[in-house]
């Protein structure tokens, strides 16, 4: 126990100083729930081997899923730099989480956010790699995306999109930014398309955030960026996303494209781990406001992940060019 305890700080420590570039005398604060204390207990040992301050909170267990920021949270968000969510995944907390994100970026911190982490991410897969490798391979990859039209990206499940990504400009999470948020593990870039511009299919053969691995295929139509049509043979999961997207006028319309380069990630059926594996690709549909050119102000936000995509980009200029193929960079 004691091993994996170290290894889970060593996690930590690389993502606290590659990822959110933390700093001697920086002030933290740490937000987690009981069931990931340990984990919240490593971001902190890791913090305080830097020399920063850190500040604990504990979600509270009773009256879950949160609907609002707890009134005791609050007054401890601003006056971070750095602010850590390692707390438990929940679908029905989605507004609760994008509502505390907006408040943690909006104090200027760097955000880096957990939801649904394991001790497996922290001490065996994508925690454990090479971040500044795989951050410019990402870089690498966000600079063919420069002058970008459109994308058209395609899958082996029946995947067949395009979507109109012009002057939305790609973003990752491997160096997190004062006033920013992204995901830890890290290991994705992405873009928020224009919200009425995607049309096509989606057929989801991964897995779906909070939701887990999908046993049957899901059929997503898209039209005009909002999704029209959702079919599976597995009709209880068919329900719960028709449930989920409908939450508000927003939830059904586009909100990002993303790809995961993380070679240490893993497809485990938590989304936070499964969007960073290499070889996939995901859509969202909901809040994109913190992207660059977003307009999607639902309160929530779900990712769609599908397997082996090949992405071709259509510059202002006229151009093509196939940037993925099968799963499979091409740099």
């Amino acid at each position: 126990m004691l091993f994996g305890k170290m290894k889970m700080v060593k996690g930590a420590t690389n993502a606290v100083k590659v990822i959110l570039d933390m700093k001697s005398g920086e002030n933290v604060l740490i937000v987690t729930d009981k069931p990931k204390m340990d984990i919240g207990k490593a971001f902190e040992a890791a913090s305080k081997k830097i020399g920063a301050n850190v500040k604990m909170y504990t979600l509270p267990q009773e009256g879950r899923p949160i609907k609002q920021i707890p009134a005791d949270l609050e007054p401890l968000v601003p006056g971070n730099n750095v602010i850590i969510n390692a707390f438990s995944g929940m679908a029905e907390e989605t507004p609760f989480r994008i509502s505390l994100i907006k408040k943690e970026i909006a104090t200027n911190a760097r955000v880096g956010h957990a939801p649904g982490i394991s001790v497996e991410m922290m001490t065996k897969g994508p925690m454990t790699v090479d971040y500044e490798s795989v951050a410019k391979n990402i870089y690498h990859m966000i600079d063919l995306f420069k002058d970008a039209k459109t994308v058209h990206i395609t899958a082996p499940s029946g995947t067949d999109l395009t979507m109109n990504v012009e002057d939305r400009g790609f973003e990752t999470d491997v160096k997190i930014k004062a006033g920013t948020f992204g995901n830890l593990p890290a290991g994705e870039l992405w873009c928020g398309p224009v919200e009425n511009g995607a049309n096509g299919v989606i057929m989801c053969d991964g897995s779906i955030g909070d939701l887990g691995n999908v046993k049957k295929v899901l059929k997503m139509t898209v039209k005009k960026g909002k999704l029209i049509g959702i079919e599976s043979e597995d009709k209880e999961l068919e329900s719960k996303v028709k449930e989920l997207t409908a939450v508000d006028e927003m939830a059904s319309v586009i909100g990002e494209l993303g790809i995961g380069l993380n070679p240490g990630a893993r497809l485990t059926g938590n989304l936070l781990e499964d969007e960073k594996a290499g070889e996939t690709a995901h859509i969202a549909f909901g809040n994109n406001e913190e992207m660059i050119g977003g307009k999607n102000t639902s309160k929530t936000h779900r990712d769609f992940l599908f397997n082996k995509p090949t992405i071709e980009v259509a510059y202002k200029n006229g151009e093509k060019k196939i940037l993925m193929n099968d799963g499979k960079l091409i740099l």
